[in-house]
């Protein structure tokens, strides 16, 4: 596997070509999730080829909305069995990377230790102190998209999602559920005044 050329590439396409208005699913984001995981890879103790491809799976995960919005995870399952095969990737190298786009979807069901991994790392955010800040992203972005219309709609939405998500691994189980909590009282809070 060659990940430092595979990874100069995705970069550079991502930082190139993604839409504009993805305020959240923009290449920041993409750094925010490949920095999480890599820190959750340390404290679970994961390295060599596995953590080389949980790396890879953090930069392709959301590069499916270079094609499209929806369903942008099998789009970058798609876009991963293109181009990584050009970087030395083998195919089953290339079916645990496919995996771990696809365990990001939500509702995220991962099947393996990498797949909870990253699905903690995508969602790092949520038990962290930029928490409103990086929310306010997203919901910069689903309105422009028009997913949601209203912000008591966007506090609903994440009241539910807050409720339902839980993270998987020992580092971010502990340092941020409670973190995470804290933010789900908050916008309960307001939800409870409408």
């Amino acid at each position: 596997m060659n990940y430092a050329a595979a990874k100069y590439y995705i970069v550079k396409k991502l930082n190139e070509e993604l839409a504009s208005n993805l305020y959240y699913h923009g290449f920041h984001h993409t750094v925010d999730v490949l920095n999480a995981a890599i820190m959750i890879a340390e404290v679970e103790d994961i390295r060599d080829d596995d953590l080389t491809l949980l790396k890879t799976g953090a930069l392709f995960h959301d590069c499916g909305f270079l094609k499209t919005y929806k369903n942008h995870e099998e789009a970058g399952c798609e876009m991963a069995k293109e181009i990584l095969p050009q970087f030395d990737y083998n195919s089953q190298q290339i079916e645990i990377v496919c995996g771990l786009i696809m365990a990001t979807k939500i509702p995220q069901m991962p099947k393996t230790f990498l797949e909870q991994v990253l699905c903690d790392a995508d969602l790092d955010y949520l038990g962290r102190e930029d928490f409103e800040f990086i929310a306010a992203s997203l919901y910069r972005e689903l309105v422009e998209n028009k997913f949601i219309s209203t912000e008591q709609e966007w506090n609903r939405l994440q009241v539910t999602f807050l409720n339902n998500h839980k993270y998987f691994t020992f580092f971010s189980k502990r340092l941020r559920e409670k973190p995470k909590q804290k933010h789900l009282a908050e916008i309960q809070k307001i939800v409870n005044n409408y």
